[in-house]
């Protein structure tokens, strides 16, 4: 296995089943609609916020700043109230992803997924019903306590029960349903936007993913680590008969897992939180923080909130913009089946890379394309082709996304973390994507507006600092079963001063 210029050998772990049951397919699949939500969300947010009725309600004074005569394509959607409306949900899901780590350990996986689906599809229905604006942002904030909850509980989940030959794979599927999300709104959005009423329809939509992820969580099991780290063994062997297959000897795998599960237990005085922060967890904990930060600085999710917004102020039509943010997501939703199939097979590192390099080039391309076109002002009108031209250089960049930071930004923070700290360490990778997430969407339309084109460039500087961040720091972790992960850190030209040996990774 190749990592930062060095060979590792997976460790054998002939007890871990390499095949993939039925059970463990439709459980994963099950667990993994819980993206869903999410890519609702971030889909249906910025296609309401172009229909005409939603914004005569809510924010008016952005329809008078799009009549002006003397309009900046970029300032047309300015307004620190319409923002917040988008990044309310993510400061909600900050908070919630921090809480999760403690329910996730005392209550599970699977139950969290269901009490994240559960408090996501009241936000629905506040959202769909709203009044008045605090009505709105109430909606939105409970949407986000939702999502924080099932975002950090499913990403665990998945790597906890698929076989390690096929961790990578199966944890693309929750990005696969998120992208599906994604799709699914925006299709509602375009069918929508010419009723007066449309855009209560597109956001009380929302709670049928919900619905449909919360009944679906009833129908699975917990991971066995889950379970044998809250002391059910009867039922952790059981759920792990049910995913390995009635074949194989599971007895090795049970005892290996209670094993981690006696090193839980003798931490237990201790402060999870402060036991991440140890030396020899270091490159773990750079690695949650680091990641997450990154793949929000790639920008594409405020492409995939704005769109609409941005391809309407680019010179496409209303309609034309919200067909175009569908085309947007169907390419990234492919993207995402390809890497499904080769994550397993090139690694991770050489998907991180090669998006990283599409990404920065069309990125600098848009930037270009709409200096050139629009001027410094932004004041020139932009003609369709031109438009097309920027849509066809965003559905290169979200291809790039979809094979590469998209999936595996919730893979590898998953699937680092010893036991007895994986659940904390995925709090902290969902908490730095949450804060991220409130600051860039808070401040993207007036960036845009004071930036312009420039703010293109600025994700693209990212852009290549973080292709570079993975080229030399991130190790390769395909293969390895999670509990002999340990052993890539050590032999790390630069993470091995951290650690002390493999016992003291356990």
């Amino acid at each position: 296995m190749t990592g930062g210029g060095f060979t590792v050998n997976a460790p054998s772990s002939g007890f871990h089943s390499g095949k993939i049951t039925l059970s463990v397919l439709i459980t994963c699949v099950v667990a993994a609609s819980s993206g869903l939500i999410f890519g609702y969300d971030v889909g249906v947010s910025g296609g309401v916020t172009t229909m005409v009725p939603f914004l005569k309600k809510f924010f008016p004074s952005i329809l008078r700043n799009a009549s002006g005569s003397e309009v900046n394509m970029y300032c047309v959607y300015d307004s620190e109230v319409l923002t917040l409306f988008t990044s309310s949900l993510y400061l909600a899901g900050l908070v919630s992803s921090l809480a999760a780590g403690r329910v996730t350990t005392k209550f599970g996986r699977r139950n969290t997924i269901m009490l994240g689906g559960a408090i996501f599809l009241v936000g629905g229905v506040l959202n769909g019903a709203a009044q008045s604006i605090a009505m709105l942002i109430f909606g939105r904030i409970l949407l986000g306590l939702g999502v924080g909850f099932t975002n950090q509980a499913t990403p665990l989940y998945l790597s906890e029960i698929a076989p390690p030959k096929w961790r990578g794979a199966f944890n693309t599927g929750f990005q696969f349903f998120l992208g599906i999300g994604v799709v699914a709104a925006g299709s509602i959005n375009y069918r929508t936007a010419k009723y007066t009423w449309g855009w209560r329809v597109s956001l009380g939509l929302a709670v049928v993913p919900a619905a449909v992820m919360t009944v679906g969580a009833f129908l699975i099991t917990d991971t066995p680590s889950s379970l044998v780290e809250r002391g059910k063994i009867d039922e952790a062997r059981k759920a792990l008969r049910k995913v390995r297959g009635s074949h194989v000897d599971v007895e090795p795998e049970m005892e290996e897992l209670m094993n981690r599960s006696h090193n839980v237990n003798s931490v237990e005085q201790e402060e999870p939180f402060m036991t991440v922060f140890e030396r020899k967890y270091r490159p773990h904990l750079v690695m949650a923080v680091a990641i997450p930060l990154f793949q929000q600085l790639t920008g594409i999710n405020i492409v995939a909130f704005y769109s609409p917004n941005l391809f309407q102020s680019v010179g496409l039509g209303h309609s034309a913009a919200l067909l175009s943010s569908v085309v947007l997501g169907l390419v990234n939703l492919v993207s995402i089946i390809v890497s499904s199939f080769f994550v397993d097979e090139f690694g991770r590192r050489f998907l991180f890379i090669t998006g990283g390099i599409v990404m920065l080039v069309c990125q600098i391309a848009v930037s270009g394309l709409l200096a050139v076109v629009t001027g410094v002002d932004g004041r020139n009108d932009i003609s369709k082709g031109k438009a097309v031209m920027v849509l066809v250089l965003l559905c290169i960049y979200a291809a790039g996304f979809g094979w590469s930071w998209g999936p595996l930004t919730w893979l590898i923070p998953s699937e680092i973390f010893p036991l007895k700290i994986r659940t904390t360490g995925q709090s902290i990778a969902v908490g730095v994507q949450f804060i991220t997430l409130f600051a860039l969407s808070q401040t993207f339309l007036t960036m845009l507006c004071h930036f312009k084109f420039g703010a293109f460039l600025f994700y693209a500087v990212w852009i290549a600092v973080m292709t570079l961040f993975i080229t030399f720091f991130l190790p390769e972790t395909k293969g390895i079963p999670l509990e002999s992960m340990h052993v890539i850190w050590g032999k790390h030209w630069f993470w091995r001063r951290f650690v002390t040996g493999v016992a003291d990774q356990a």
